[in-house]
């Protein structure tokens, strides 16, 4: 199901030998990958042709259903109503579609020499198979490593180092460029403002990323700032943290003193603001190591975190 390597070379062989080329992303509600997202794939990958996503509930299999050819033949005839010359697959049951739609059929790469790489293996082992995975796709597997805590424990610096030391990317927090260079009285809006710029980032980020991304900070950190700063937070951020899902949380010791930068405002919310964050971790059951000691204590321990959950 995962876009790989192997899809578009059946893709870019295809473009070459006709005209006009349709793309049809075929899903079903059961499947583990929603279809909504490998439809997305396959425009960010192939953003200048026909791209379909059908959601007929299709027989996957001819042993599925009596009528399992007529079935497929009239989805793609309903989907291409000027017709349809020739079909480009790298399945043998191509030329069986082919035979009953009285068109021409093209097998491309049956034995997978060009890109020796399948779905099955990339759900088996994302990792192990990352050259052939596009770039639009990455995000689906990369791991994902927020490090969160009070102001002044080092996440910034903490989140710059060990995106180095795995060669790999991490992501600022938004928040403190945004409150640097607007000035003036804030609000909920402004919460808003940064909440959204910091997903933004993270998901500009995530195609950039090799096999994980280190975040500084999250909508969690977002949520608690906004309800020390005005005591309330807007409901859709509350809402958002809960459903963006991380591997690992990197929580943050205040064992290390605080530093006045000329952003920082609250050195004796310290302890509140930690044990607020670790309550809420703990409270959703949220996988998170505590990073406690120097630097390079801290450092140590974060890959030493990192590394198991890599395995």
């Amino acid at each position: 199901m995962p876009l790989h390597r192997g899809h578009m070379h059946l893709i870019e062989t295809a473009r070459k030998a006709v005209d006009e080329l349709t793309v049809m992303v075929c899903s079903i509600q059961a499947e583990p990958i929603p279809g909504y997202l490998r439809y997305e794939w396959m425009k960010k990958t192939f953003p200048d042709l026909r791209v379909l996503h059908v959601t007929d509930e299709n027989p996957q299999e001819p042993k599925d259903h009596r009528f399992f050819w007529e079935i497929w033949a009239n989805t793609f005839r309903r989907n291409m109503p000027k017709g349809i010359d020739i079909v480009f697959t790298s399945e043998n049951y191509g030329q069986e579609l082919a035979k009953r739609m009285n068109i021409q059929h093209q097998l491309v790469d049956l034995d997978r020499s060009t890109f020796p790489v399948s779905g099955t293996k990339i759900r088996n082992n994302p990792f192990a198979n990352w050259e052939y995975i596009p770039q639009a796709v990455r995000p689906f597997y990369l791991k994902k490593i927020v490090l969160t805590g009070p102001e002044s424990t080092g996440k910034s610096t903490l989140s710059k180092k060990l995106a180095a030391h795995y060669k790999t990317c991490s992501v600022e927090e938004y928040g403190r460029t945004y409150w640097e260079t607007n000035t003036g009285d804030k609000d909920c809006f402004d919460i808003a403002h940064v909440a959204a710029g910091q997903l933004w980032l993270e998901e500009q980020a995530a195609e950039r990323a090799n096999k994980m991304l280190f975040c500084d900070t999250d909508l969690l950190v977002t949520q608690i700032w906004s309800e020390i700063y005005y005591q309330k937070c807007p409901a859709w951020i509350i809402q958002y943290n809960h459903q963006h899902k991380y591997d690992l949380h990197l929580l943050l010791d205040i064992d290390i003193p605080w530093v006045d930068d000329g952003t920082r405002e609250f050195p004796k919310l310290r302890q509140f603001h930690f044990d607020r964050i670790q309550e809420e971790l703990e409270s959703r059951n949220i996988n998170y190591v505590l990073i406690s000691g120097n630097y390079e204590a801290r450092f140590e321990k974060a890959v030493a975190a990192v590394d198991a959950l890599m395995g």
